[in-house]
């Protein structure tokens, strides 16, 4: 290795690798390699942090030697270019590297596995993989959402990919007080093995990540959340009920419900429209055959305090009055092989590529006139993935590159063509819904749904899991389907005790929301043409009255917990726009030093005062809960409990074990 310290960076050159290791931020690092003769200047998540560290350059062994330091981190780099990362001098990550020459570990080096493995792709960029030594008593978490139970990552392998309720936020946690930050768009592969840990690219210019280390988890998304960026505050008037469901047919339909929501002392925030309001996708209007006149009935639900929120997908279907506009003009996210189709879901459609800029203002100016400029208050961006026919990432080709090169980037973009328009138009906070997004993506305003979940008492574990380490990689404003999505059957004893189970985990939530697909599907269609607002089915009633009395009795009374709660909701929200701390937190996050909360993840707390202990399933009403050191009122009796021991919580069909730390 050549070292050369290039105003506090520390730059290393061999074999025609430059690595580039530099202070970005409080105690981190952004490291970068190529086979390029420069770096792209894509920053990707990351906001402008550069911090002048500290470089020296030396001999080890009489072979060249570096370091860089930067407040509390320091990164040794040997002749062979293997990493090593220290917090306060004890090493926390060292690179995976079996040579003969320059290997750092004790263990065979005839392997001839480098650390840093660039593979040329024909045509040009490179297949990267980085590997990492692995530590067995290290637990990992973050990462984003994905549908399993696991909230401790080690052991798993997590595709780089979003997919309808996947979402790709390659920012982990380690128990071993480090964050990393994978800054790469690329479609590829985290894999946290008992042997080695590594990173995959599928197609990439350069390898690009951050690095951190604190004492605690808190102080490590502090530092994550000041290079990437922070959420906004939250408007009050959302930390109430959103009121959904697949889906509202008609401007009547729409009406009748928030009146009969005002009748019954419902109170909700909002009402949303989904999808196929319109007259086809991509034309981004409503069907006036079924919505005579949308800013009337935006104007009635606004004289109630009712907001609106409209879906928006960002397909275009070749029937669409802007298809061929937007075809000449080269908006659309195009094929490498094959015909124009990238999602056929009742249509012939194509996926608008909102990583162009001259995109996002075409579709923005016709959604300002057909939606905003009647009133409509938030926007759901539905499928941001975006979802596809098949997710062919080599296939795609969008502004911003290659789709294996850049395709986890989308749904930022998606979510940026609203945010950024909106904040022109208007003071007032901009709040809208996404199903996915990536790192970064909490300054946008971006409310993350988990995606279109069964409804499962195991997917409601896998929610709990997906939370947790949503809010661990920056992603604070986070919210599920009540109930999950795709049910079979709404008259179900068993799915009406799953919803009640659902709920009352949704009110120590940071956003509860009534929505889903309630079958069975036997409902007529409104008309027989194949497009328009009333040839598509709907789902059975989903207001809080719609599952009997004894149902309704209990998601009202947990409602009004919910909006008891609002004052200090209100709170965790300020709190999360000035330290990135999510509403929804594993016990460790609050408790690090406590050894037994490091493996704990059935339970969780809300902010750092609520212990929630979610009942996930059928017939349970107790169960096991350990309550950290300290004292602990159970919220339903007032009962105070000591901590560092567990117990046995009632938990009756009205209510789940929720414990206030005194």
């Amino acid at each position: 290795m050549i070292f050369t310290d290039e105003n506090g960076a520390l730059v290393a050159k061999r074999q025609g690798e430059t690595l580039k290791i530099e202070g970005w931020g409080k105690d981190a690092f952004r490291v970068r390699s190529t086979m390029y003769p420069d770096f792209t200047g894509n920053d990707w998540a990351l906001e402008k942090k550069e911090t002048k560290s500290v470089v020296v350059i030396s001999e080890r062994d009489g072979c060249p030697f570096a370091s860089i330091t930067n407040g509390r981190i320091k990164a040794t780099v040997n002749f062979a270019g293997v990493i090593t990362f220290y917090r306060d001098d004890s090493m926390i990550l060292r690179e995976y590297f079996r040579f003969y020459g320059g290997t750092e570990s004790k263990e065979s080096r005839c392997l001839k596995y480098a650390n840093r493995d660039y593979r040329p792709i024909v045509g040009g960029d490179y297949h990267l993989a980085i590997k990492f030594e692995s530590n067995d008593n290290e637990k990992i978490f973050g990462m984003g959402q994905y549908q399993h139970p696991y909230t401790n990552l080690k052991g798993c392998i997590l595709n780089l990919e979003q997919r309808n309720s996947q979402v790709s936020v390659p920012f982990e946690v380690s128990s071993l007080g480090y964050g990393f930050l994978w800054n790469n768009p690329a479609v590829g592969r985290a894999t946290f093995g008992m042997n080695y840990t590594e990173w995959v690219a599928e197609a990439t210019k350069e390898m690009d990540y951050w690095i951190t280390v604190s004492d605690t988890p808190k102080g490590l998304i502090e530092n994550y959340t000041s290079v990437t960026g922070r959420s906004p505050q939250m408007p009050e008037d959302l930390m109430g009920l959103w009121q959904c469901k697949l889906r509202y047919r008609t401007q009547k339909e729409v009406l009748e419900v928030a009146h009969k929501c005002k009748d019954e002392g419902v109170p909700i925030d909002c009402i949303v429209i989904d999808f196929f309001h319109w007259t086809v996708q991509g034309d981004w209007k409503f069907d006036k055959t079924y919505w005579p006149d949308p800013k009337a009935m935006i104007d009635e639900l606004h004289s109630m305090g009712i907001k609106v929120v409209v879906s928006v997908w960002p397909t275009v279907d070749k029937r669409s009055e802007h298809f061929y506009e937007m075809q000449e003009r080269g908006l659309f996210v195009r094929n490498e092989r094959g015909g124009l189709q990238n999602y056929d879901y009742q249509g012939d459609c194509s996926v608008l590529d909102a990583t162009n800029p001259e995109t996002r203002e075409y579709v923005w100016q016709v959604c300002k006139k057909n939606y905003y400029d009647l009133g409509i208050d938030m926007f759901w961006l539905d499928n941001s993935e975006p979802d596809l026919v098949k997710y062919d990432f080599d296939n795609l080709r969008y502004y911003l590159g290659q789709g294996l090169e850049v395709s986890n980037i989308y749904p930022q973009y998606y979510s940026r063509l609203f945010y950024e328009n909106m904040r022109k138009e208007q003071d007032k906070p901009v709040v809208n819904l996404l199903r996915s997004a990536w790192a970064g993506s909490q300054k946008y305003g971006n409310v993350v749904w988990s995606g279109d979940v069964p409804s499962t008492f195991e997917s409601l574990k896998d929610q709990i899991a997906a939370g947790l380490n949503m809010g661990l990689c920056g992603i604070s404003w986070w919210t599920t389907d009540i109930g999950g999505f795709m049910t079979d059957d709404a008259s179900d004893p068993d799915f009406k005790q799953l919803l009640v189970r659902w709920f009352e985990f949704a009110v120590f939530s940071p956003v509860l929301r009534m929505h889903g697909d309630r079958g069975p599907y036997d409902t007529e269609p409104l008309d027989n043409r194949d497009f328009g607002g009333g040839y598509m089915h709907t789902g059975y009633p989903n207001e809080l009255w719609s599952y009997g009395q004894e149902v309704y009795e209990i998601l009202k009374k947990q409602l009004r917990l919910r909006l008891e709660l609002k004052p200090y909701i209100r709170e965790l929200y300020e709190e999360t726009s000035k330290n990135g701390s999510p509403l929804l937190r594993t016990l460790f996050y609050e408790f690090p030093e406590d050894a037994k909360c490091w493996d704990t993840y059935d339970e969780y707390m809300f902010g750092s005062r609520y212990l929630v202990a979610p009942v996930t399933n059928l017939n349970q009403y107790e169960r096991e809960v350990y309550l950290p050191e300290g004292k602990w009122r159970d919220i339903r009796d007032d009962v105070v409990y000591d901590g560092g021991q567990v117990i046995t919580s009632k938990a009756p069909i009205d209510s789940i074990p929720v414990f206030c730390k005194l």
